[in-house]
Protein backbone atom coordinates (compact mmCIF):
# COMPACT_ATOMS: atom_id res chain seq x y z
CA UNK A 1 0.00 0.00 0.00
CA UNK A 2 1.39 3.25 -1.04
CA UNK A 3 1.74 5.55 2.20
CA UNK A 4 2.27 9.10 0.23
CA UNK A 5 0.25 10.42 -2.58
CA UNK A 6 0.93 10.25 -6.44
CA UNK A 7 3.24 13.17 -7.08
CA UNK A 8 0.57 14.21 -9.87
CA UNK A 9 -2.38 14.33 -7.90
CA UNK A 10 -3.18 17.44 -5.48
CA UNK A 11 -2.84 17.09 -2.28
CA UNK A 12 -5.72 19.05 0.07
CA UNK A 13 -3.90 21.71 2.47
CA UNK A 14 -5.85 22.13 5.67
CA UNK A 15 -3.87 24.87 6.50
CA UNK A 16 -5.13 26.58 3.60
CA UNK A 17 -8.97 25.43 4.84
CA UNK A 18 -11.23 28.62 5.25
CA UNK A 19 -13.51 29.01 8.23
CA UNK A 20 -17.87 29.53 7.97
CA UNK A 21 -19.25 31.61 10.61
CA UNK A 22 -21.56 29.25 12.77
CA UNK A 23 -23.64 32.91 12.99
CA UNK A 24 -24.09 34.41 9.51
CA UNK A 25 -22.43 31.66 7.38
CA UNK A 26 -19.89 33.78 5.95
CA UNK A 27 -16.37 33.04 5.44
CA UNK A 28 -14.39 33.81 8.31
CA UNK A 29 -11.13 35.94 8.38
CA UNK A 30 -9.27 33.93 11.03
CA UNK A 31 -8.85 30.10 12.87
CA UNK A 32 -12.47 30.24 14.77
CA UNK A 33 -15.47 29.53 13.15
CA UNK A 34 -17.00 32.92 14.08
CA UNK A 35 -16.19 36.11 11.90
CA UNK A 36 -14.72 39.30 13.10
CA UNK A 37 -18.01 41.41 12.76
CA UNK A 38 -20.14 38.73 14.79
CA UNK A 39 -17.58 38.22 17.39
CA UNK A 40 -17.48 42.30 18.12
CA UNK A 41 -21.74 42.00 18.21
CA UNK A 42 -21.63 39.31 20.91
CA UNK A 43 -22.94 40.82 24.64
CA UNK A 44 -19.09 41.24 25.91
CA UNK A 45 -19.28 41.59 29.56
CA UNK A 46 -18.68 45.21 30.37
CA UNK A 47 -18.73 46.52 33.92
CA UNK A 48 -19.34 43.96 36.29
CA UNK A 49 -19.13 42.47 39.67
CA UNK A 50 -15.36 41.81 40.53
CA UNK A 51 -16.10 38.67 42.58
CA UNK A 52 -20.19 37.37 41.07
CA UNK A 53 -19.58 38.83 37.55
CA UNK A 54 -23.12 40.47 38.14
CA UNK A 55 -23.25 43.10 35.04
CA UNK A 56 -23.12 46.44 36.90
CA UNK A 57 -22.76 50.34 35.28
CA UNK A 58 -19.26 50.21 35.73
CA UNK A 59 -16.07 48.20 35.97
CA UNK A 60 -13.65 48.02 39.66
CA UNK A 61 -17.42 47.56 41.96
CA UNK A 62 -18.48 44.91 43.74
CA UNK A 63 -22.18 43.91 44.33
CA UNK A 64 -24.24 44.51 47.68
CA UNK A 65 -24.73 41.10 47.67
CA UNK A 66 -20.90 39.68 47.66
CA UNK A 67 -20.46 42.75 50.30
CA UNK A 68 -23.28 41.70 52.61
CA UNK A 69 -22.65 37.79 52.52
CA UNK A 70 -19.04 37.25 50.61
CA UNK A 71 -19.83 33.62 48.46
CA UNK A 72 -17.88 30.75 49.37
CA UNK A 73 -16.22 31.26 45.62
CA UNK A 74 -13.37 34.27 44.70
CA UNK A 75 -14.03 34.85 41.77
CA UNK A 76 -15.81 34.44 38.75
CA UNK A 77 -14.50 34.61 35.22
CA UNK A 78 -16.87 34.63 32.51
CA UNK A 79 -17.13 36.66 29.17
CA UNK A 80 -20.77 37.61 28.37
CA UNK A 81 -23.95 38.25 29.41
CA UNK A 82 -26.56 36.16 28.91
CA UNK A 83 -28.18 37.86 26.36
CA UNK A 84 -29.06 37.39 22.73
CA UNK A 85 -26.84 35.57 20.43
CA UNK A 86 -25.34 34.15 23.59
CA UNK A 87 -28.02 33.03 25.30
CA UNK A 88 -29.71 30.84 21.97
CA UNK A 89 -25.98 29.68 20.85
CA UNK A 90 -26.22 27.69 24.97
CA UNK A 91 -29.63 26.91 24.57
CA UNK A 92 -28.78 24.85 20.86
CA UNK A 93 -25.53 23.77 22.50
CA UNK A 94 -27.09 22.59 25.88
CA UNK A 95 -30.79 21.12 24.89
CA UNK A 96 -30.35 20.22 20.94
CA UNK A 97 -27.07 19.07 21.20
CA UNK A 98 -25.51 21.01 18.77
CA UNK A 99 -21.73 20.87 19.43
CA UNK A 100 -20.15 22.81 17.12
CA UNK A 101 -21.50 25.67 18.74
CA UNK A 102 -20.54 25.06 22.19
CA UNK A 103 -16.76 23.89 21.13
CA UNK A 104 -16.63 27.61 19.38
CA UNK A 105 -18.15 29.20 22.84
CA UNK A 106 -15.40 27.10 24.56
CA UNK A 107 -12.88 27.85 22.31
CA UNK A 108 -13.45 32.21 22.68
CA UNK A 109 -13.56 31.31 26.71
CA UNK A 110 -10.30 29.90 26.58
CA UNK A 111 -9.34 32.76 24.99
CA UNK A 112 -11.07 35.31 27.55
CA UNK A 113 -9.37 33.03 30.15
CA UNK A 114 -5.86 32.80 28.78
CA UNK A 115 -5.89 36.74 28.43
CA UNK A 116 -7.23 36.85 32.25
CA UNK A 117 -4.16 34.59 33.67
CA UNK A 118 -2.00 36.49 31.67
CA UNK A 119 -3.49 39.75 32.88
CA UNK A 120 -2.96 38.14 36.58
CA UNK A 121 -5.78 35.61 37.25
CA UNK A 122 -4.20 32.86 39.65
CA UNK A 123 -4.18 30.03 37.41
CA UNK A 124 -6.16 26.65 39.03
CA UNK A 125 -4.55 23.37 39.65
CA UNK A 126 -7.31 21.59 38.53
CA UNK A 127 -10.73 22.14 36.37
CA UNK A 128 -13.90 20.57 38.09
CA UNK A 129 -17.30 20.60 35.80
CA UNK A 130 -20.49 20.74 37.34
CA UNK A 131 -22.25 17.42 37.62
CA UNK A 132 -25.24 16.62 36.14
CA UNK A 133 -28.03 13.76 37.88
CA UNK A 134 -27.17 10.48 36.09
CA UNK A 135 -31.18 10.40 34.94
CA UNK A 136 -30.94 14.09 33.65
CA UNK A 137 -27.61 13.03 31.69
CA UNK A 138 -29.31 9.93 29.90
CA UNK A 139 -32.55 12.00 28.85
CA UNK A 140 -29.77 14.58 27.92
CA UNK A 141 -26.73 12.54 25.87
CA UNK A 142 -24.21 14.11 27.53
CA UNK A 143 -23.29 17.13 30.00
CA UNK A 144 -22.36 20.18 28.69
CA UNK A 145 -20.29 21.40 31.63
CA UNK A 146 -18.07 18.29 31.22
CA UNK A 147 -17.54 18.99 27.56
CA UNK A 148 -16.47 22.08 28.27
CA UNK A 149 -14.20 21.69 30.91
CA UNK A 150 -13.16 19.02 28.57
CA UNK A 151 -12.13 21.49 26.05
CA UNK A 152 -10.47 24.29 28.11
CA UNK A 153 -8.76 21.47 29.78
CA UNK A 154 -6.81 20.48 26.31
CA UNK A 155 -6.59 24.38 25.15
CA UNK A 156 -5.64 25.81 28.57
CA UNK A 157 -3.12 22.78 29.04
CA UNK A 158 -5.21 22.54 32.69
CA UNK A 159 -5.81 18.93 34.05
CA UNK A 160 -9.51 18.06 34.89
CA UNK A 161 -11.73 15.72 36.79
CA UNK A 162 -15.04 14.87 35.55
CA UNK A 163 -15.90 12.72 38.35
CA UNK A 164 -14.89 14.02 41.71
CA UNK A 165 -17.87 16.31 41.77
CA UNK A 166 -21.36 14.33 41.68
CA UNK A 167 -24.67 15.30 41.87
CA UNK A 168 -26.45 12.80 44.30
CA UNK A 169 -29.97 14.27 44.46
CA UNK A 170 -31.62 15.13 41.21
CA UNK A 171 -33.55 18.38 41.95
CA UNK A 172 -35.83 19.99 39.43
CA UNK A 173 -34.77 22.46 36.62
CA UNK A 174 -33.60 25.12 38.22
CA UNK A 175 -33.79 27.81 35.22
CA UNK A 176 -37.52 29.39 36.11
CA UNK A 177 -36.54 29.08 39.73
CA UNK A 178 -36.07 31.96 42.52
CA UNK A 179 -32.97 32.52 44.37
CA UNK A 180 -34.49 30.83 47.28
CA UNK A 181 -36.38 28.16 45.69
CA UNK A 182 -32.39 26.98 44.08
CA UNK A 183 -31.02 27.23 47.43
CA UNK A 184 -33.42 25.09 49.06
CA UNK A 185 -33.42 22.74 46.15
CA UNK A 186 -29.52 21.99 46.22
CA UNK A 187 -29.15 21.28 49.94
CA UNK A 188 -27.06 18.26 50.05
CA UNK A 189 -27.44 17.80 46.59
CA UNK A 190 -24.05 17.20 45.89
CA UNK A 191 -21.44 14.96 47.65
CA UNK A 192 -17.63 14.60 46.36
CA UNK A 193 -16.23 10.98 45.22
CA UNK A 194 -14.63 8.90 47.35
CA UNK A 195 -11.02 9.04 45.19
CA UNK A 196 -10.90 12.76 45.27
CA UNK A 197 -8.38 14.44 46.82
CA UNK A 198 -9.15 18.74 46.92
CA UNK A 199 -7.25 19.94 50.17
CA UNK A 200 -4.99 22.42 49.79
CA UNK A 201 -5.76 22.62 45.75
CA UNK A 202 -6.86 25.91 44.09
CA UNK A 203 -9.60 24.46 41.51
CA UNK A 204 -12.13 26.11 39.15
CA UNK A 205 -15.72 24.85 38.81
CA UNK A 206 -16.65 25.08 35.01
CA UNK A 207 -20.48 25.23 33.87
CA UNK A 208 -22.08 27.29 30.87
CA UNK A 209 -24.52 29.92 33.03
CA UNK A 210 -24.38 31.58 36.07
CA UNK A 211 -27.96 32.96 37.34
CA UNK A 212 -28.19 33.15 41.09
CA UNK A 213 -24.85 31.55 41.81
CA UNK A 214 -26.79 29.15 43.77
CA UNK A 215 -24.70 25.99 42.44
CA UNK A 216 -21.81 27.70 42.29
CA UNK A 217 -22.03 28.67 45.95
CA UNK A 218 -23.49 24.76 47.23
CA UNK A 219 -20.12 23.49 45.00
CA UNK A 220 -17.73 25.81 46.33
CA UNK A 221 -18.71 25.13 50.29
CA UNK A 222 -18.35 21.80 49.42
CA UNK A 223 -14.98 21.73 47.93
CA UNK A 224 -13.79 24.28 50.98
CA UNK A 225 -14.77 22.18 53.76
CA UNK A 226 -13.00 18.92 52.22
CA UNK A 227 -9.56 21.59 52.40
CA UNK A 228 -9.38 23.74 48.66
CA UNK A 229 -7.81 26.43 49.01
CA UNK A 230 -9.46 28.45 46.74
CA UNK A 231 -12.36 27.93 44.31
CA UNK A 232 -12.74 29.99 41.23
CA UNK A 233 -16.03 30.03 38.84
CA UNK A 234 -15.82 29.60 35.03
CA UNK A 235 -18.67 30.42 32.82
CA UNK A 236 -19.55 30.85 29.55
CA UNK A 237 -22.44 33.69 30.76
CA UNK A 238 -23.50 35.67 33.71
CA UNK A 239 -27.36 36.75 33.89
CA UNK A 240 -28.21 40.20 34.66
CA UNK A 241 -30.36 41.00 37.38
CA UNK A 242 -34.04 40.95 36.61
CA UNK A 243 -35.46 43.73 34.89
CA UNK A 244 -31.57 45.29 33.55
Amino acid sequence: MRCQPEPRRPVYNWLKNKQICLLCNETTDGALAICTSCEAELPWLGGHCQVCALPLPSHGLVCGACLNKPPSFSKVETPWRYAFPIDSLITRFKHQAKWPLGRLLGELLSHHLQHAFDEGLSKPALLLPVPLADKRQRQRGFNQAGLLAQWLSALLQLPQQAHWLQRIVDTPAQQQLDAATRKRNLRQAFALSADSQISGLHVALVDDVLTTGATAESLARLLKKAGAARVDVYCLARTPKPGD
